[in-house]
């Protein structure tokens, strides 16, 4: 039996600070935060930094895919689901709230971890397009720190030694993200692509 999807998704990630969430809102479309899927700080499963002291959030081990993937396909599916609202100064999830599409037939879900899910949303019929926004390792460390200053996200000494390794990785964070499936490309070229998949018919789901 075959069945229609009410809406495609559009998969944006891209190293933390090179402007996710400012693109996304710049489109106009329905969005869906994936690092509010982050694990909670007292999740077993976390995994920790290399010196054994501390949580890896960098890692995608410290995210909950699954529980992404499901609220990625109940909006295409249906056009509404409810997600976690997280906290990230405290790790922890302090309520929940409803996304819903409104009749939007794309909406974007954004986060660091975006493309781990890429396959499996293609997989599912659900994937419009995967984009990895790259806009230099200087210029995104920057606005890392200003962005997780202002918003308390974590301790200064820890956005410091964080915002180092990360400038330092961010030529292997943009690499695994394309092998994952995502696009690698700039603001421009996103929202070309954007406004491109606004136009592509939804697919029926067998």
């Amino acid at each position: 039996m075959s069945s229609h999807l009410v809406a495609r998704v559009i998969l944006l990630t891209g190293p933390s600070g090179s402007g996710k969430s400012s693109l996304a809102a710049r489109t106009g479309l329905p969005i869906l935060r994936l690092d509010d899927f982050y694990k909670e700080g007292d999740d077993p499963t976390l995994p920790a930094l290399p010196s054994g002291i501390g949580t890896d959030w960098d890692s995608p081990a410290s995210w909950n895919a699954d529980a992404a993937l499901a609220a990625v396909a109940e909006l295409c599916a249906t056009g509404r689901t409810d997600v976690p609202e997280y906290d990230l100064s405290s790790s922890s999830v302090t309520g929940s709230t409803a996304v819903q599409l409104d009749g939007a037939p794309l909406f974007i879900a954004e986060g660091i971890f975006a493309a781990d899910i890429a396959a499996r949303c293609a997989g599912l019929g659900l994937l419009a397009d995967a984009l990895c926004l790259s806009r230099g390792a200087v210029t995104t460390a920057r606005r890392r720190f200003v962005r997780d200053l202002r918003e308390g996200r974590k301790s200064v000494p820890f956005l410091l030694r964080r915002g180092w390794n990360l400038m330092r990785a961010e030529r292997h964070i943009v690499a695994r993200h394309s092998a994952l499936g995502a696009h690698v490309c700039d603001r421009d070229e996103a929202l070309e692509r954007i406004t491109g998949a606004r136009y592509e018919p939804i697919p029926v789901r067998v």
